[in-house]
């Protein structure tokens, strides 16, 4: 949901060095580190390796794909003796993470491996036959952040259709959901705005892990790929990041945090509009709104009027280094979550973007050049019209609740943990 920012591709590619090379900092951290639950690719190892003897191997994932030691996937697969990893697949920010945001991903030779890495971000977005053509099993290990607009899951969707009309098995790894197993929220997209940043009729904030979310595409959505699930063990729903005991690797340069994944669920819709700063550019993103003209005073206290659950605003000021208004001095909010449980971020997105609207109805923050990706970001445009119309918060947010009561009666079904 970022834009193509150079600044950032530095840092971002400096951050995943240290996961691409150097055996001896995997040893060392072997016996310092005491996570708290197994991921799927620990599992896969230790008690179902046999799924894959004997199986020429594909492996979609990138720099978040890495075992408990923070080994990568990749490289884990290919030094087991016992398993034939032929093909490597890249989704956005390729499979190593070294690509920016929103930038089209080669296809090229792995330099560690010599394995062939194939483009799920670029000209296409599902593997081919021709790509699969010597494959016998697709694996999927990538980190999911728990939102509706993300690209990562709709590459695991497509990669289970291509599998499926392939006539091979398709293997998740599962993984913890950062905002944890029990939290939904926002509204369900509707199809008409299907797109690679939302494909199905899911919430905004779905409550699962990549694993039970596989689930539930391939029945729901009629995929019917040969698919297995390797689970974590440890793992409780109502678990935080930090209680896993597992180390946080960026999704995206802009999600330094695991804990900034709730945010990107509270502001990534308005970032899409291009017209407020979300604190992308500054030393926050995703946990501030401002602009030059908004008053941080004012709209920190229409919003803590309304007293919802688990956040605070605070007024504050800065000037972000890159992206928008570069530069200028921006007033607004930075948003403290004081309870990850009770807090809701879609509901939040809504307030603030309702609170802006009332205090500044001659703004127009929907830039006709950027609001059709707004509208696939929140899989509407009735939240839009509605913005624009003045409808309160309130009044917008009560559509939503029998949205989620459908899904989650359906959600139940897939669930397994």
């Amino acid at each position: 949901m970022q834009g193509k920012l150079s600044v950032v591709i530095l840092f971002f590619m400096i951050s995943t060095s240290s996961l691409i090379f150097g055996q001896n900092f995997n040893h060392e951290l072997k016996s310092q580190s005491r996570p708290k639950i197994k991921l799927g690719i620990d599992v896969l190892l230790e008690k179902h390796i046999d799924v894959l003897k004997g199986k020429n191997v594909g492996l979609i994932t990138n720099h978040t794909g890495v075992n408990c030691q923070l080994k990568p996937t990749i490289d884990v697969l290919n030094d087991e003796p016992d398993i034939n990893l032929v093909a490597i697949f890249g989704p956005e920010h390729g499979a190593r993470g070294d690509v920016a945001a929103g930038e089209h991903v080669s296809t090229y030779t792995d330099k560690r491996t010599g394995i062939k890495v194939y483009s799920l971000y670029g000209k296409t977005r599902k593997p081919t036959t021709k790509m699969l053509g010597n494959i016998d099993v697709l694996i999927y290990d990538i980190q999911d952040i728990g939102s509706r607009a993300y690209t990562y899951i709709y590459t695991m969707a497509y990669a289970m259709e291509a599998a499926k009309e392939a006539g091979i098995k398709f293997i998740v790894l599962d993984r913890p959901n950062p905002m944890g197993g029990n939290k939904i929220g926002g509204n369900v997209l509707d199809p008409k705005f299907s797109s690679f940043i939302g494909l199905y009729p899911i919430p905004y904030i779905y409550g699962m892990t990549v694993g039970e979310l596989a689930l539930l595409f391939n029945k729901e959505f009629k995929i019917n790929c040969d698919l297995k699930i390797i689970q974590m063990q440890g793992w409780k729903r109502d678990m935080q990041w930090s209680e896993t005991g597992l180390m946080w690797i960026p999704t995206s340069p802009h999600l330094p945090h695991s804990e900034t994944a709730f945010f990107v669920a509270t502001t990534g819709c308005i970032g899409e509009l291009g017209t407020v700063s979300i604190g992308v550019g500054y030393t926050s993103p995703f946990e501030l709104i401002g602009t030059p003209w908004i008053d941080g005073e004012k709209l920190a206290l229409e919003l803590n009027a309304k007293e919802l659950d688990g956040v605070y605003f605070r007024p504050t000021s800065f000037k972000p280094y890159y992206a928008k208004f570069i530069n200028e001095l921006c007033s607004g909010i930075q948003i403290h979550i004081l309870d990850f449980d009770k807090y809701e971020p879609a509901t939040t997105q809504v307030h603030i973007l309702t609170a802006i609207k009332k205090q500044y109805p001659k703004k127009n923050i929907f830039d006709k050049k950027r609001i059709s990706m707004f509208d696939k970001a929140f899989g509407t445009d009735e939240v839009r019209k509605r913005v624009i119309r003045g409808d309160s918060a309130e009044s917008i947010l009560r559509d939503w609740g029998k949205q989620l009561e459908k899904f989650d009666r359906i959600r139940g079904r897939y669930l397994i943990y």
